[in-house]
């Protein structure tokens, strides 16, 4: 049983010396050292750092949206002034000049002469129209008095409407092919809120158009 006992011995500790330098042993059995005991109370673990590559979140390129309210002129253009400052928008409000070659005007047809104009124009007063211009340039319309330059025809005539309930009958509605000025508003970036005011807004006038367009680069 002693043979056994020593058999025994000897493979366990043969066993024991591979556990401590077979595990670092290259192939050709070379370059043997002995692996020194582990410590686990002095394993740490090290912070996962992100490459700040992939960290970067790719950026959206999103064109900046405005909205423009328009074309106005005469009386129309009096009357939005008024209404758009009421929504006290700041410096996110502008205005920008249009121009049209045909338009439609109402008018007063042309005076004899400079006296019979600033009586017609009293009684323009009287009826309580103060948006009115009075064409001095020599030819047909000379001593003729507009009352307000449209876009469209159909804006000309409700307008033509509206004086006429007051009183006044001799205005008529005609094309005139000239360079007609008209001025949009442009709000940069309204938010949701504003936009929403502005539609109310523009219900109080038909004949204008409400878009959102992309913002124009300052020049």
């Amino acid at each position: 049983m002693k043979w056994l006992f020593g058999l025994l011995l000897l493979a366990s500790l043969a066993f024991f010396a591979f556990m401590q330098w077979g595990g670092s042993s290259s192939g050709d059995g070379k370059n043997l050292q002995p692996q020194p005991p582990l410590n686990p109370e002095k394993i740490k673990l090290l912070p996962v750092v992100v490459s700040s590559a992939s960290s970067i979140q790719p950026v959206v390129q999103v064109a900046s949206a405005c909205m423009e309210w328009g074309d106005f002129s005469g009386s129309d253009l009096t009357r939005a002034n008024a209404a758009i400052s009421t929504l006290k928008l700041g410096n996110i409000l502008t205005q920008r000049q249009v121009e049209h070659t045909i338009g439609y005007w109402v008018y007063l047809p042309p005076l004899k002469n400079s006296d019979a104009v600033e009586k017609k124009v009293a009684k323009l007063k009287e009826f309580g129209v103060e948006e009115y211009f009075v064409v001095q340039e020599i030819g047909k319309w000379q001593n003729a008095i507009s009352l307000g330059v449209f876009k469209t025809e159909e804006a000309a005539h409700k307008f033509r409407e509206s004086i006429k309930s007051k009183g006044l009958e001799s205005a008529k509605v005609g094309e005139r092919t000239s360079k007609h000025m008209f001025t949009v508003f442009v709000l940069k970036n309204p938010d949701a809120g504003v936009a929403a005011k502005m539609a109310t807004l523009q219900k109080d006038f038909p004949d204008s158009e409400l878009k959102a367009v992309e913002c124009t680069k300052p020049n």
